[in-house]
């Protein structure tokens, strides 16, 4: 039987799928009546189609809450079958449903955002308010990708943030530059200078190992900000 679309889903169809990274897609589609989110935060997608309705994954907006479309900033994992690689054959025309909105990541305050590979989405989001506000000031941001070609909207975070956005990469293409990662001893030169709120976003491992240099910097838990 056939699962139904639920009251509170709704089923959108998509404008435009653009290339951002060589694993990275942006999504932009219909957005519903009404729908609001705050920035940070994002909903569970799936396909409009009947035998992938019921397969469901967790996507942040990148696009800001007055916009007339949603935007998506998706990495595509084309190494085993699942959503993001069957999103990436969809094409614009072709339905998603879109669920309710659910996310922590909120803004709190100015402070260093710490984010991993596609972690950086919830901030993306975050940071593009915060400009459009003229409210930017006072905030940094570490984000680690592996290597160059792997870096979301470099150009982007680079305009917004200036000298207080930094890469941190783990393998550089480029010679001249040496490897490195967000480890306690890198954190430790942006603890002291009294950051009031640590927002982090990336992989499971890469979220956990992030808070645990935290703490062990004495940063109270309720300072850190992660996707509860």
């Amino acid at each position: 039987m056939e699962e139904q679309v639920k009251v509170n889903d709704h089923v959108v169809k998509i404008l435009s799928i653009e290339n951002v990274t060589h694993n990275v897609k942006r999504f932009t589609v219909e957005k519903p009546i009404g729908y609001t989110y705050i920035p940070g935060q994002a909903t569970d997608i799936s396909i409009n189609k009947p035998e992938l309705k019921s397969i469901l994954g967790p996507f942040t907006f990148t696009s800001l809450n007055q916009s007339e479309y949603l935007e998506f900033t998706i990495k595509i994992y084309k190494d085993h079958n699942g959503l993001t690689n069957k999103l990436s054959s969809l094409s614009p025309a072709d339905e998603l449903i879109i669920h309710e909105v659910f996310g922590t990541i909120n803004y709190k305050g100015p402070g260093l955002f710490i984010a991993g590979g596609a972690g950086i989405t919830p901030f993306l989001a975050i940071f593009r308010q915060l400009k459009l506000n003229g409210s930017l000031s006072g905030n940094k941001l570490l984000f680690a990708n592996h290597n160059e070609n792997d870096i979301i909207h470099k150009t982007e975070l680079k305009y917004m943030l200036g000298d207080n956005y930094l890469d941190v990469l783990k393998d550089p293409l480029d010679p001249e530059i040496r490897g490195r990662i967000i480890d306690q001893n890198l954190l430790k030169k942006y603890t002291e200078r009294q950051n009031k709120w640590y927002y982090i976003c990336g992989p499971d491992a890469f979220t956990l190992a992030m808070v645990d240099h935290l703490k062990n910097l004495g940063i109270e838990k309720s300072h850190i900000i992660i996707e509860e």
